[in-house]
């Protein structure tokens, strides 16, 4: 799969005014920073990207990458590299709860599209979900954005920043050399985590609290496979009378990789000090998770982090946006954190490229704190409320009048008492598929802006749980679906491959003539326009037809990020000129390039069809 970026072919030229250092400047090259360094540059945009240190993720803390994530990679052409490295698709298919890795089985959950939700994921996407640790991701997004042209600085310290009208001055610190210069830029992106500096001195507020309770991880090497290999899965939650502190009552043990490196992980309360990270306790946690004392261990290191329940108020400050963890600072429940930035990424990349290379107006650019910041609060609200339902579970085996062991025992026994605890259990089990089988709030992502025409249509009403299930619609505001089409010469494509690549696109039927002429008559370099359907690119299983939503000669204008900007219903809209004049009109809102444009947030079309 090829990348185009505004000219084509994989050689981008980056152009812009010699005035500025760079046009964007990104502080942090974690999963948000290196995924805008990447698409800016992909695009054709300078942009300079810096770490405080000397090095990528050094830890494999995020993992779960999730199908829009992968979309976004798939997008951007590194896909099949991200997955050569990730742990793949069926090794993740179970979340095992255990009273030690040895020990008892007591559940296991489907989880990541694993088991009977497996042909959900695959109609949703073209793509699979993968375990795809930090410590590989970040090194895939840094090279490919340094080979398209971001310029990467490391051991560089953000240390403030100055905004006037026609740009920001980034104050830095070359951490070997301790020189202190500065950088000009057009616009500043705060990708520097949860302890954002650029947040703060952009006064940023956050509604929330930070700090609620506490988890010690210990990441590890050694051979589990026979106590896995069965049961393949990313998590395990432990159960047991050894347990102390936390808010969740579990233990967890994560599979880093298959099946020899791990982390096991267990909580703590901020409030009575700070815990025991020795390497006696880390070796006595795994034995006691593990359920074994006789493993051999090889300590790779242990540390402490933190649950958070915080979001950010805005994301974007005058020049000054914010994304990923800067943003919304959450724990890694759902899985939901990494695939968050590169989704930040996406919806903020191609609009200050779009803007930077003068295709825009400035006033595009509050579409990303509409768009993104209501997602920021549903993820954080999302995670925070999966880890609170682990409060179940943790309540069924935390009696204090009756010891572990028996309760356990009880959960087997063919009495009144067993079937009762048995189905407060399951009870308790099947809340956790919000957190495991939440494919809904993955990709049931809708967007409200300037930057999306609402048509008039219904509210949209869903058919199954929102959270749980993905669904698919061409509504403005939605992301364009999946449907398996093919090209001329037979073979599969999906339609999110027939949009994208720094591009707006024209999507209609065989009958779309007259969008076709219209998007030939504007010749713009930006805009394509695909008929599926057509002899070029087939329908054969009509799976397209069943869920375009509008008639043949009706039309989707889809944006670069995959998201449906527009949608023309046809049935009559023939003329090639009348068509022109739709595009046109739409354009002017969803770029912002009419004349004294205010920063509107409302839509000025409601009904363009």
């Amino acid at each position: 799969m090829g990348i185009s970026s505004f000219i084509e072919g994989s050689t981008v030229t980056l152009t812009g005014d010699e005035s500025y250092d760079t046009d964007v400047f990104v502080v942090g090259t974690g999963p948000m920073g290196s995924t805008t360094a990447l698409l800016l540059a992909t695009y054709g945009v300078r942009v300079t990207a810096i770490s405080n240190y000397r090095w990528l993720a050094n830890s494999p803390r995020a993992h779960i990458t999730n199908q829009r994530a992968a979309e976004v990679f798939r997008d951007a052409g590194i896909e099949e590299e991200l997955r050569d490295l990730a742990m793949p698709w069926n090794h993740m298919s179970n979340t095992n709860i255990v009273t030690s890795l040895a020990g008892q089985e007591l559940a296991r959950i489907s989880s990541w599209g694993g088991g009977e939700r497996r042909e959900d994921y695959r109609a949703a996407s073209p793509t699979e979900p993968m375990d795809l640790p930090q410590t590989f991701l970040e090194p895939v997004l840094v090279n490919n954005a340094a080979s398209r042209g971001a310029k990467i600085l490391f051991n560089t310290l953000y240390l403030s920043h100055e905004e006037d009208l026609e740009g920001v001055t980034v104050y830095l610190r070359d951490r070997n050399s301790g020189l202190e210069y500065t950088q000009r830029a057009r616009y500043l992106v705060g990708a520097d985590g949860g302890n954002s500096s650029v947040a703060e001195n952009a006064n940023i507020e956050f509604h929330g609290v930070r700090n609620k309770s506490g988890t010690v991880y210990t990441r590890f090497e050694a051979d589990l496979s026979d106590l896995v290999a069965h049961r393949p899965g990313v998590l395990t939650l432990v159960l047991n009378s050894d347990l102390e502190g936390g808010d969740t009552g579990t233990g967890v043990i994560r599979c880093v990789r298959p099946w020899n490196e791990w982390i096991v992980g267990w909580g703590f309360d901020p409030q009575q000090g700070e815990p025991d990270v020795s390497d006696e306790k880390a070796i006595e946690k795994v034995h006691q998770l593990i359920g074994r004392d006789n493993i051999d261990v090889k300590l790779i290191g242990t540390s402490v982090w933190y649950v958070n329940e915080q979001y950010a108020n805005t994301l974007q400050s005058g020049r000054v946006f914010i994304g990923g963890d800067a943003a919304h600072r959450h724990p890694p429940n759902n899985g939901l954190g990494s695939n968050t930035c590169v989704q930040d990424a996406f919806n903020l990349a191609w609009k200050l490229a779009y803007v930077v290379k003068g295709l825009a107006g400035e006033e595009l650019l509050a579409s990303y704190q509409d768009e993104r910041q209501p997602i920021a609060q549903q993820i954080v609200e999302r995670a925070n409320r999966s880890r609170a339902e682990f409060s179940e579970l943790k309540a069924i085996f935390s009696d204090t009048n009756r010891p572990f062991d028996e309760i356990v025992s009880e959960l087997g026994a063919p009495t009144s008492q067993g079937a009762a605890l048995r189905a407060q259990f399951s009870a308790a089990v099947a809340k956790k598929r919000y957190e495991y089988q939440a494919h809904g709030v993955e990709l049931n992502q809708r967007y409200s802006s300037t930057a999306v025409l609402d048509d008039g249509s219904e509210p949209e009403v869903f058919d199954r749980d929102r959270e749980l299930y993905a669904q698919a619609t061409t509504r403005p505001g939605a992301k364009l679906p999946h449907a398996w089409v093919t090209d001329a010469d037979s073979k599969l494509i999906s339609t999110l491959d027939l949009v994208g690549r720094g591009k707006f696109t024209v999507v209609t039927g065989p009958s779309g003539a007259a969008w076709v002429d219209a998007v030939e008559t504007l010749d713009k370099p930006w805009l394509d326009v695909v008929l599926i359907g057509s002899a070029k690119t087939p329908d054969p299983y009509g799976a397209w037809a069943k869920l375009r939503e509008v008639s043949e000669d009706g039309a989707l204008l889809v944006r670069p990020d995959g998201y449906v900007a527009a949608r023309f219903a046809g049935k009559g809209l023939t003329e090639a000129q009348q068509a022109r004049m739709e595009l046109e009109k739409t354009f002017e809102q969803v770029l912002s390039t009419r004349k004294k444009l205010p920063a509107l947030r409302t839509p000025l079309i409601n009904n363009i069809a």
